[in-house]
């Protein structure tokens, strides 16, 4: 859950807020918001050493947010709340005043250290007893990660002014030199130490995503195969770091969150569309998790609100560029998943790419 965002993302967020009361309660609605949505949401080695890792890089992480709360406690205990103090006042009154747009991306960047929320989703065949880990998981880690989130917040506000914060590349390396002196490596080396435990997280996660729509149909078919020794996904998992690599070529962290945002927002509004849609057509279907129908409704709505504010208030070319994006999907699912037209040239690829990378078809059924 916890990863990079925590560190980096304060400074968007504050920005956009204008104001220290409206950043942490934005950050507490992040933290609610990740919850409905997570809780709606739920109807290349070695697995095991990836698992073993990441729990490794977890409680690095965990270490690095226990010292700065203690040292943000500490701190205003010395009477450090000059900038906590000021309320809902604007740190810069020469900034124009808060519009609906600047709220939405606000949420952007709270909500990408928030996103963590729906990795689990994507490894339910691998989690035991889903139906009761995987929603316990998520009503016990998000409220904790969302104090730890806000407690964060208010240690950088107890050091560092807002203008400070929004400057910096990293806040919690600045907030390190500011307070802990000369064991002040600890902290890029958490941020480090956090960044490559989000990244272990995000590929074990999200390349099961690639395998299963590839076994699905709605990919090539090598996606779906397995090594031969391993069992684990591996050409699902390359795939995926090539596409995040991809990404990563502009070199705009906060270009990159929102229209990451913006583009997450679309599907996860539509998920919560059909889930809507289907607890009226299909209301006799198995649903071995079922939340009140209030709890996708709201998560539609701000995910509207998301998605359309930005655009409305501050239109910009990127948001076209990303919902041209999604619809070139169309032009592939069309023709190659729909009408299920033959891809012959994908034979001799598949053939080639599966003795290069040992893997085989799965049995899964």
């Amino acid at each position: 859950m916890i990863g990079s965002g925590i560190f980096v993302s304060p400074s968007g967020l504050l920005y956009r807020s204008e104001s220290v009361a409206t950043c942490l309660i934005i950050w507490g609605a992040c933290g609610a918001l990740s919850m409905l949505a997570s809780i709606t949401f739920i109807n290349c080695y070695s697995v095991s050493l990836a698992t073993k890792v990441q729990n490794i890089f977890t409680a690095a992480k965990l270490i690095a947010i226990f010292i700065i709360i203690c040292g943000g406690i500490y701190m205003i205990a010395l009477g450090n709340v000059s900038y906590l103090s000021t309320g809902f006042e604007p740190f810069d009154p020469s900034l124009s005043p808060t519009t609906f747009s600047d709220i939405a991306t606000a949420f952007y960047s709270g909500l990408w250290a928030y996103d963590g929320w729906n990795n689990l989703n994507y490894v339910t065949e691998e989690l035991k007893n889903p139906f009761v880990n995987l929603p316990r998981a998520i009503i016990i880690g998000l409220p904790l990660v969302t104090g730890c989130y806000i407690l964060v917040n208010v240690a950088y506000l107890a050091v560092l002014s807002p203008i400070e914060m929004i400057n910096s590349p990293a806040v919690a390396v600045d907030w390190g030199f500011r307070v802990l002196g000369p064991v002040a490596f600890l902290i890029p080396l958490a941020v480090a130490m956090s960044t490559f435990g989000a990244a272990n997280g995000s590929q074990f996660t999200a390349g099961r995503l690639s395998y299963v729509a590839s076994r699905e149909g709605h990919l090539v078919d090598i996606l779906s195969y397995v090594h031969v020794r391993r069992l684990t996904p591996s050409p699902a998992l390359l795939f995926n770091t090539l596409i995040a690599l991809l990404m990563i070529i502009p070199g705009n962290i906060g270009s990159l969150i929102d229209f990451f945002s913006f583009t997450a927002w679309i599907f996860y509004g539509g998920c919560m569309a059909a889930l809507i849609l289907m607890r009226y057509t299909r209301p006799n279907a198995p649903r071995p998790y079922k939340v009140p129908i209030i709890m996708p409704i709201i998560v539609l709505i701000v995910s509207v609100y998301l998605v359309v504010a930005p655009i409305v208030e501050d239109p910009q070319i990127e948001y076209l560029y990303a919902t041209m994006f999604i619809l070139a999907g169309l032009i592939f699912y069309i023709p190659f998943i729909y009408y299920k037209v033959p891809v012959k040239c994908m034979g001799p690829v598949t053939a080639f790419l599966q003795y290069l990378l040992e893997v085989v078809p799965t049995k899964y059924e």
